[in-house]
């Protein structure tokens, strides 16, 4: 595949002999986006029968003589779990991994899909099966945040798996995959939905078939760019997916000598997104995904790359509000697409007492070393 780096592409670019410069977009040249909205401000991303539609499009578009069926049951699934209508599991309940995320991510790895096999000689070609698979495993991707009603039944929001919830994706799609006609990719399923998540190493990610690892690096891909171009990806840091790290063990970890602190605030994981995009996001995708992003192009017809250029603008903004310490300047108002409506709060609710918690246990163990430094220093 032709076209720049995604490094290129979206903060930097070089003068001849000169230093890097930031790069601006160009507004104009950019649609009024709404928030619910994908790259192109004309899909739902909110709305599962709208990203269906979409899909089925692209899919029909490159296998005419396939079904559609499995996708379009594990869609139906999909709103019902997520919406809280299983018997078995509760509703998603993590507002920045919420139903919104994995239909836009969905509509993504379509479009990446659609990308791909118009650009590789067929012998290379997915085929409409794996196109099913990627397609199923880019909706549940992140199912492991999904509460079972009963195995889970001491947990108050999915965001307490959030160390573990490629694994029980992972799992989820493994019993799933049968139901759907897609047994045979049993075996496998894990191994590429890791591809999404940090529990594994993408080095140590072992697939046989070429192929399956295509079909991981494009739900990788898909995962991480659809984050990053969302419209509201600044402000969605900043106030769900911080409390969804406190959680989860990830913002406040409790080590040997009391709480470590990774993220203070969400503020304060905003300020370091910046450094997590150059040091590892920019690594995943070009090196661990093979720059899978650039499936996008022919799927966009040229070199155009809407997410790109969205991801670009999120980042742009970023750097100028820390620059400027202009903090006041993030407030859009992104939808929450979960069932409750109260979510929301609720998380922020449950965020709050566990760092109370924290704070609390950690004064009593600092008293306690103070009592015991006497007894230790005679």
């Amino acid at each position: 595949m032709s076209g720049a780096p995604l490094e290129c592409n979206l903060l930097h670019s070089r003068d001849s002999g000169g230093e890097p410069k930031l790069m601006l977009t160009n507004d104009e040249a950019v649609q009024e986006r709404r928030n619910e909205y994908d790259v192109t401000n004309t899909i739902n991303v909110s709305s599962p029968h709208s990203v269906r539609r979409a899909v089925r499009e692209l899919f029909s578009d490159l296998y005419p003589a396939a079904g559609f069926d499995a996708v379009w049951l594990a869609f139906h699934d999909f709103e019902r779990m997520y919406g809280g209508f299983d018997a078995e599991y509760h509703g998603i309940d993590t507002s920045y991994h919420d139903m919104q995320h994995s239909l836009d991510m969905t509509l993504a790895v379509a479009r990446l899909v659609h990308g791909y096999e118009g650009s590789v000689p067929a012998a290379e070609r997915l085929g409409p099966e794996r196109a099913t698979l990627a397609l199923i495993a880019a909706l549940f991707h992140d199912a492991g945040y999904l509460r079972h009603r009963v195995r889970d039944a001491n947990a108050a929001n999915g965001a307490e798996f959030t160390r573990t919830h490629v694994t029980r994706s992972g799992r989820f799609l493994e019993t799933y995959l049968p139901r759907v006609g897609l047994e045979h990719f049993t075996p496998v399923i894990s191994r590429i939905v890791h591809y999404t998540g940090y529990e594994v190493s993408l080095d140590q990610i072992e697939l046989d078939d070429p192929k399956d690892s295509i079909v991981g690096h494009l739900l990788g891909t898909g995962d991480l760019v659809a984050q990053l171009a969302d419209r509201c990806y600044l402000e969605k840091c900043r106030d769900r997916l911080f409390p969804e790290f406190v959680l989860g063990g990830v913002a406040l970890e409790a080590g040997e000598r009391g709480t470590d602190v990774r993220y203070r605030s969400g503020r304060d994981l905003l300020s370091q997104t910046l450094m997590f995009y150059q040091g590892s996001v920019h690594t995943r995708l070009e090196r661990g995904f093979n720059g899978a992003y650039r499936y996008f192009e022919p799927f966009f017809g040229g070199e155009h790359n809407p997410y790109v250029l969205f991801i670009r603008k999120n980042l742009t903004f970023l750097s100028r509000i820390l620059e400027r310490d202009e903090w006041h300047k993030l407030r859009r108002r992104p939808p929450c697409v979960i069932p409750d409506p109260y979510g929301e709060a609720r998380l922020m609710a449950l965020a709050l007492r566990r760092v109370r918690e924290r704070n609390e246990a950690g004064r009593a163990e600092r008293a306690r070393r103070q009592r015991l430094e006497p007894v230790l220093n005679c």
